[in-house]
């Protein structure tokens, strides 16, 4: 399911973008080749179909976006994190083992095996 809606979100962008780049900001784009008032959809009616159908467009990104983390795949230790996988692995700073504070001398290792 995951996978359909990633699918649907990239076909909306991709709308999304057609319909952004037709579009001017100054009230050219699509509209201004019509040139005649006549037409059943005239210059006025473009821009409207345009606008509506770009919020349209980018409220369905926004819900299958939100959808789609509903539909993310869960399987135990790969939905885990980098981060968390590296707090896990890591090792308790107190539990690291202690240096010794002197050096053993050589005189009384070589003395008990005589």
């Amino acid at each position: 399911m995951f996978t359909f809606i990633s699918i649907l979100i990239f076909v909306v962008c991709l709308l999304l973008i057609l319909l952004v780049l037709v579009q001017n900001s100054k009230g050219g784009g699509l509209a201004s080749s019509f040139a005649s008032s006549n037409q059943v959809m005239g210059v006025r009616k473009t821009t409207d179909f345009l606008e509506k159908g770009t919020w349209i467009l980018a409220i369905s990104l926004v819900l299958l976006s939100i959808t789609a983390t509903a539909f993310l795949p869960r399987h135990g230790e790969q939905a885990k994190s980098a981060i968390e996988k590296q707090i896990q692995n890591s090792q308790d700073p107190n539990a690291l083992p202690t240096f010794p504070q002197s050096v053993p001398q050589k005189g009384a290792d070589s003395s008990k095996t005589k």
